[in-house]
């Protein structure tokens, strides 16, 4: 499975553990954990096993950026590698998400 979903209902925390790769092959398991239920107070997305992301991901983090309530969002990006924390940068999702 390329994508773990748990969620924390006492905290109402989605966190999704990504596979190696984070791209259009992962996309209906990602909107239905994440844009297909309510939407929750807070997201985790964990890229700790990630290798590759591809245009397509950085689409499902903006429209979940979006679900989530846009600048009021609540959403961490966390172990992500250096690779992919450059290209969050260089995306300029650094200043849309909080990277941990």
């Amino acid at each position: 499975m390329s994508l773990n979903v748990q969620h924390d209902i006492e905290q109402d925390c989605v966190t999704l553990q990504l596979g190696s790769h984070f791209d259009f092959s992962v996309h209906r398991q990602f909107h239905d954990a994440c844009l297909g239920a309510s939407r929750s107070r807070s997201y985790v997305i964990d890229l700790g096993e990630v290798e590759s992301m591809d245009s397509s991901a950085l689409g499902m983090l903006l429209l979940l950026r979006e679900h989530a309530g846009g600048d009021r969002a609540e959403i961490r990006i966390v172990n992500a590698n250096t690779a992919l924390r450059g290209t969050l940068r260089v995306a300029g999702f650094d200043k849309l998400f909080t990277l941990h």
